[in-house]
């Protein structure tokens, strides 16, 4: 349950008129961090909210991706990605997502004028990815976009080594597990689940097939490569939430954040972005129909489980301290 600062800092254009707007971010991660903060802040002991949920997700990428892009188990809200390219950016600056999926982070960024290179694992969609970033082209986006098949924890051996310390910006999400929300439909023996994977066979070589250790090992792997290829005052972008297993709750944040460390990136900020929309100052909840059947099952059941309101999102730099006035996460 998310508790909403009286100010909620990310005004301007709903998700689906991503704010690409931002002032100019600074030359170092210092200054373009404080400038970031003038923005988004609410107060020094207050958290920096994302207002990321205003439209649903199918609003957010109806006509702008492919509709084969709703297949993809775990999609990133574009707005989500959209707020982190245009704060922490500039036009023609390069962008990564070493587990780009359905391309969102890249659509969002070759919207922008910004230009992008994901990784992904999966050639189903890797396919759909190369589709939307196409599908990007022929609405005007002045970026390019590009996506690498292969397994990105070996992420320097598939990246040309040009590109060494030229990223800006990374944007990325670790998997949460093998089986997801996905959709539903009726059937004759009730509510059909489906798109609900990442994969059928189980591959090993996939993250989201490891237990929490596994895929925080995977991750850090991940971020070991990400941080060689960015560049100086670069940023890296995750989003990531707790889930339940057999009704205990898996800290994916607190392990993302460890596997940063492990990687050699320094935690410089602890963001909220929200899955819920705000209306007068109150959040409106946007579960899906298995999030809303677990929370009244454990509600039956006398445990206080709420819905799910928002990602964290952290936010990292490269071998450089926190400049004044950041939150560092502990």
């Amino acid at each position: 349950m998310v508790a909403v600062p009286k100010y909620i800092a990310a005004e301007g254009p709903g998700p689906q008129e991503p704010d690409n707007t931002s002032p100019a971010a600074g030359e170092d991660c210092a200054g373009r961090h404080r400038e970031y903060e003038g923005r988004h802040r609410a107060d020094p002991e207050g958290l920096s909210v994302w207002a990321t949920a205003q439209s649903t997700g199918p609003v957010q990428r109806r006509g702008r991706y492919v509709p084969e892009s709703v297949k993809h188990p775990a999609r990133m809200l574009p707005a989500i990605a959209a707020h982190a390219v245009g704060a922490y950016t500039q036009p023609g600056d390069l962008v990564l997502d070493p587990m780009c999926g359905i391309g969102t982070t890249l659509v969002e960024a070759v919207h922008a004028g910004r230009d992008a290179f994901g990784i992904e694992y999966e050639p189903q969609w890797s396919n759909i990815a190369d589709a939307n970033i196409r599908r990007a082209h022929d609405q005007g986006a002045s970026g390019r976009a590009s996506v690498i098949r292969g397994d990105a924890t070996r992420l320097m051996s598939l990246v040309p080594k040009a590109l060494t310390g030229q990223v800006a910006l990374v944007v990325t999400s670790p998997p949460y597990g093998p089986t997801v929300h996905g959709l539903v439909r009726p059937g004759e023996g009730g509510v059909v689940k489906y798109d609900d994977r990442y994969n059928d066979g189980g591959d090993r070589g996939n993250l989201a097939y490891r237990d929490l250790t596994g895929l925080a090992d995977g991750f850090a792997q991940i971020l070991r490569g990400c941080a060689a290829l960015l560049r100086p005052g670069g940023v890296v972008v995750v989003t990531a939430r707790p889930w339940r297993k057999r009704g205990e709750l898996v800290d994916l944040p607190s392990a993302v954040i460890a596997a940063g460390l492990r990687a050699g990136l320094v935690p410089i900020e602890r963001c909220v972005a929200l899955l819920a929309a705000v209306r007068d100052g109150h959040l409106v909840a946007r579960p899906s129909f298995f999030q809303l059947q677990q929370v009244r099952k454990a509600r039956a059941g006398g445990v206080p489980m709420h819905l799910i309101a928002h990602e964290d999102v952290l936010i990292f730099a490269k071998g450089t301290s926190p400049g004044e006035g950041t939150e560092v996460v502990a």
